[in-house]
């Protein structure tokens, strides 16, 4: 099955989290994943080869945002939440979140309406709207910002996966948007990669994605340096490699690796430990 657009990966990071999901011991329960998934999912992964690595990754990424969404609504008070290409996430359906949450879904409508058909007999534990919208339109994204900013006073922005399409002038510009025309927007919660790992994702990605013109484009080694100057700060940062051994899915470095990591200095230690990862990022 080829991957002829973005939205179809979706099917298979659905795929992933699935695979997780049946594991006995799951960091997180998504029942919804298998069915949103559906046969194409798992063709789509398969083509990619070694199912059960991706799985590992797509679980630590997935159980970071779970992490930090529920503690931006508890600690942060957070009230409103606008996730960004939104895909096959699951989130308002599976996670303890309060019913007067408002939670909005943007992405194509062809992406919402699979989304809504599969789960038309689920309730959402929150406020939950979809808003079909294409987000590479610029007028269709002011559309979007006026929206948000009357939503509410504490608002949450998650653009998980999305960014890493992007070229890093659409990126900047993102960030422009969501800091002048949304103001109710406090924090960001997006994924990050540096450009050794992007160079990874493009090797191992980019036979499948070929097809659909799809590339990966944008990598940082520092979110702090990228996003300050456009009027976010980074409040926190998990690293991916951190997070995958607290959370049991880490795979082993060679000796090698681990070797000049131990010889490395403080900088280049940091650059490691920064390849990937979540950041929650704050308004300044």
């Amino acid at each position: 099955m080829a991957i002829k657009h973005i939205s179809d990966t979706g099917r298979a990071v659905a795929y992933f989290r699935a695979l997780e999901s049946e594991r006995a011991d799951a960091l997180f329960q998504d029942p919804f994943a298998r069915p949103l998934a559906g046969p194409l999912g798992e063709q789509m992964a398969l083509q990619l080869g070694s199912p059960e690595l991706f799985a590992r990754a797509i679980a630590v990424r997935t159980a970071m945002f779970d992490e930090l969404i529920l503690e931006s609504v508890t600690a942060r008070k957070v009230d409103f939440i606008v996730n960004l290409a939104a895909g096959l996430d699951s989130r308002p359906w599976r996670l303890p979140l309060p019913q007067a949450l408002r939670w909005i879904d943007v992405d194509l409508p062809k992406v919402l309406d699979y989304k809504g058909s599969v789960l038309q007999s689920e309730k959402p534990r929150c406020d939950y709207q979809a808003l079909p919208a294409d987000l590479t339109d610029a007028d269709a994204r002011a559309q979007i910002m006026r929206r948000l900013d009357t939503e509410s006073d504490c608002g949450l922005v998650i653009t998980e996966g999305l960014l890493v399409y992007l070229r890093p002038e659409q990126v900047a510009a993102l960030a422009r948007e969501l800091h002048h025309q949304c103001e109710s927007l406090r924090y960001w919660l997006l994924d990050t990669v540096a450009p050794p790992a992007l160079q990874v994702l493009q090797a191992i990605w980019g036979p499948v994605l070929r097809d659909g013109g799809i590339r990966f484009q944008f990598a940082t080694p520092d979110s702090l340096k990228f996003f300050q100057p456009l009027g976010w700060r980074e409040e926190e940062f998990r690293s991916s490699s951190d997070e995958a051994r607290r959370l049991g899915r880490g795979a082993p470095l060679p000796w090698s690796a681990r070797l000049l990591l131990w010889l490395g200095s403080p900088s280049r230690r940091e650059e490691f430990r920064r390849l990937s990862g979540t950041a929650l990022l704050q308004r300044i």
